[in-house]
């Protein structure tokens, strides 16, 4: 039966012929190797450096919205691959991701899984069997990544991280929200205003402590792999990168996977994603209002509007960014202090992230074929709110 799936899944036989051998096998005889097949591949990938979160969103953004059980039975296997660890032994990264997908073992027994995840989720069994070797498909084209949190059965890097205080990204979140929601755009201006002052001041804060010394002087330069959903990839991916030169971050696009790799300082790294995740909802909504109506004729035209749009946005952006980062250090009381201590953490990013990709390609920059939504674009950046 591991033959016949192996087979299936990588394209030996005809995918119709074989699935219909499949369908009439003794379930006896199907479940437990469909099973063992998943929990093989599963554990293969996720030892090749995928993490639970970023290889769901690979496995339902290439399964497509007609076949979520991809999606399902991928967390599914992120549950029983940690069945097989100890939690105290598992890094702590990486258990988060899962808790975040609740991944939990569900069913009865391994040999009936296909069975009960049928029933469980109402799909006939060669609707179910059919998504199975969909998942196992997506799985097999996964090659090895950057190891950035160490896999279950690896010993947990004892990274050194700032000690973020979880209230302050309470506080921040929440006035992001309040300014997403808004409006009215001074008012939002005064809670991104203080939101940004808080993120500023903790990052500034941080690195003099760690020049000094401090608690955190052990503090290393790590990498987060952030999402970046289509359409239009490349142009919010020009969003993400321009976010993170002004946090003194460094970026890696890697398209086909869709997420772009973010090397900096913990505390740095996640205004850098809470920035972008908001700027970015602000640059949809503004899109929204200001592109030209669609249809058949005007199909070209809305994409080139909205391709331009996005760039624009993202450069403007860019520009806004690095003049409130020079504010922010020419504000520091510290100034003499701080300058050589941000080139040096700048210095440890670079190594860092030429550590993890040794060759990089410069990518080509987006096309605009549109001034009317370069100007649109320009515009709403100048509105957008800040962190």
């Amino acid at each position: 039966m591991k033959s016949q799936i192996d087979a299936l899944v990588h394209g030996a036989v005809d995918y119709e012929d074989g699935l219909d051998r499949l369908a009439v096998a003794p379930a006896a005889d199907v479940d437990p190797a469909l099973f063992a097949a998943l929990a093989e591949a599963a554990g293969r990938v996720f030892r090749g450096g995928w993490q639970p979160v970023e290889l769901h969103r690979v496995v339902v953004r290439r399964g497509g919205t007609d076949r979520p059980l991809l999606g399902r039975a991928l967390v599914d296997a992120v549950a029983a691959h940690l069945r097989g660890f100890p939690r105290k032994g598992v890094d702590e990264r990486w258990l988060a991701q899962a808790d975040e997908l609740e991944a939990a073992v569900w069913w009865g027994a391994d040999d009936r899984y296909v069975t009960e995840l049928a029933a469980r989720h109402r799909r006939d069994r060669i609707s179910a069997i059919d998504d199975l070797l969909g998942l196992l498909r997506v799985l097999a084209e996964l090659p090895p990544i950057e190891v950035l949190v160490p896999p279950p059965g690896s010993a947990p890097r004892r990274v050194s991280a700032a000690h973020v205080d979880v209230r302050l990204l309470d506080r921040v979140r929440a006035l992001l929200a309040k300014a997403e929601s808004t409006s009215y755009p001074a008012e939002a201006e005064t809670y991104t205003a203080k939101a940004q002052e808080l993120v500023a001041r903790h990052s500034i804060d941080e690195a003099l402590l760690a020049g000094r010394g401090g608690p955190d002087a052990t503090v290393v330069p790590f990498a987060r792999r952030i999402g970046v959903d289509h359409p239009y990839e490349g142009e919010k991916a020009s969003l993400l990168s321009a976010v993170a030169e002004a946090n003194r971050c460094h970026t890696v696009w890697s398209p086909d996977h869709g997420f772009t790799t973010v090397f900096g300082f913990d505390a740095d790294i996640d205004a850098v994603d809470l920035l972008y995740t908001s700027l970015l909802v602000q640059a949809n909504r503004a899109m929204a209002k200001s592109e030209p109506p669609g249809g058949k004729a005007g199909r070209a035209r809305l994409k080139a509007f909205r391709q331009s749009f996005l760039v624009a946005y993202a450069v403007r952006i860019g520009e806004r960014l690095a003049r409130v980062a020079e504010a922010a250090i020419e504000a520091a009381p510290e100034q003499a202090d701080l300058l050589p201590v941000l080139r040096s953490r700048d210095e440890q990013v670079r190594e860092t992230m030429a550590k993890v990709f040794p060759r990089t390609v410069r990518g080509r920059g987006s096309r605009v074929d549109s001034r009317e939504g370069w100007e649109s674009g320009r515009e709403a950046a100048d509105r957008a709110t800040l962190l």
